[in-house]
């Protein structure tokens, strides 16, 4: 810990929580506390809040579920949204929330570290800048996806191509006639491919596992909708056989096309992992087409493209790091206890991931998407205003006693 006078280390105590994080995870937290009366700090250490919606996704990309689905306490989306938001009607959203909250946070207020100090009862929050905010309560809000993910292929600095992370890109426009080489075949893997399809870019995309493609709507209705109201009524498995077999009518054996399914199912498979179905948006119809064709793993890259794992070659001009994302909280947060991994991933199972030790709470860690942002919030705001409403308790009965004793 910081030995340095308090006067150096510019300490400040703020009332409330310190919330690290403006992106959904982070609003939700700050508006259903302020909904209960208790203050917070927010922290962003960009410039905006949703950064990574707002600088860090392509610009076709909409919600993959329903917008009812995806809105955050307090305030549904505007009707006249689609059924399946844009990435800018996403943003516009969380703009309006926050104002709706009164919620307005710090921006460029980068987190160096954050560590429980027993001796006061606090977490110290220390920024970049050397200032330090102490707060009783901290709740953490970076979420499952702050960093790019960027594996260290064999032979990355030969390619004499252009190598990105999905973070970077933004349309397949300027990839048009271009081989384009697509790393990943998750939901980003999956639409990025299209994207540079339907810009007439020649894609291969990187299958190296199993994977769950699902339709987005069965029978004209949400897949995940009717995935969550059958989970009401009948257990994980049937539920996941009813959704493949529905799956296998309205796809076709996906297998033949090299995405071979896991032998768990995708809810099941969801809950144990954390890995998520594709939920297909016309990606496999230009597989089966033959428009985006589907590779296997990559050993090394090469000077002029890839080598696979079969000994194969083939040129390239681009490659395209489907790769997700992580957890930046190993960086910054001390003294975590039992909530987060070496990787910076809740150790606690939902739905009780979302408080730890000394005043150590977090929202948006569930591997759940924005559903699990919610409860996690409403969680979070609930346990610390019983703290706060117990602490003016405390203060109360103080000065009834002070001014007994007159």
């Amino acid at each position: 810990m910081d030995n340095k006078p308090a006067q150096e280390r510019r300490e400040t105590w703020v009332p409330g929580a310190v919330i690290v994080g403006a992106g959904p995870s982070g609003l939700a937290a700050a508006a259903c506390l302020a909904a209960r009366g208790v203050p917070a700090t927010v922290l962003e250490r960009s410039d905006s809040l949703a950064s990574t919606w707002r600088h860090r996704m392509y610009d076709r990309l909409a919600l993959h579920l329903p917008k009812r689905f995806c809105e955050l306490p307090l305030l549904p989306f505007p009707e006249e949204y689609p059924t399946y938001p844009s990435k800018d009607q996403f943003v516009a959203y969380m703009e309006a929330y926050a104002a709706a909250a009164g919620v307005a946070p710090r921006f460029g207020a980068t987190v160096e570290e954050a560590a429980f100090d027993a001796a006061v009862g606090a977490w110290r929050v220390r920024l970049d800048g050397g200032e330090v905010l102490m707060a009783r309560w901290l709740v953490v809000a970076t979420g499952e996806n702050a960093e790019p993910r960027v594996p260290d292929f064999p032979g990355m600095q030969k390619f004499a191509g252009c190598a990105m992370h999905t973070s970077e890109y933004k349309s397949g426009e300027q990839f048009a006639g271009k081989k384009v080489l697509v790393v990943g075949c998750g939901n980003s893997g999956m639409e990025v491919s299209l994207d540079l399809c339907r810009h007439g870019a020649k894609p291969s995309m990187v299958v190296r596992n199993t994977v769950h493609v699902l339709p987005r709507e069965m029978f004209g209705l949400s897949t995940f909708g009717i995935a969550m109201a059958l989970l009401r009524w009948l257990p994980i498995q049937l539920v996941d056989r009813f959704l493949l077999t529905a799956a296998h009518l309205i796809l076709g054996n996906t297998g033949q096309f090299g995405l071979r399914r896991p032998k768990t199912g995708p809810i099941e498979l969801k809950n144990l992992t954390g890995r998520t179905p594709v939920l297909d948006v016309g990606t496999l119809d230009h597989i089966k087409s033959g428009k985006i064709k589907v590779v296997g793993a990559v050993k090394e890259m090469t000077r002029q493209g890839v080598r696979f794992t079969d000994g194969k070659e083939e040129q390239f001009d681009t490659i395209i790091l489907a790769t997700g994302y992580r957890s930046n909280v190993p960086s910054w947060l001390k003294d975590a206890g039992d909530l987060f991994t070496r990787e910076g991933i809740s150790k606690v199972p939902f739905p009780n991931s979302w408080r730890g030790r000394n005043g150590l709470y977090t929202v948006g860690f569930t591997q759940r998407g924005l559903l699990g942002t919610s409860s996690d919030a409403l969680n979070v705001a609930k346990d610390i205003h019983c703290q706060w409403r117990e602490r003016d308790r405390s203060a109360i009965n103080v000065l009834e006693i002070s001014n007994s004793s007159f």
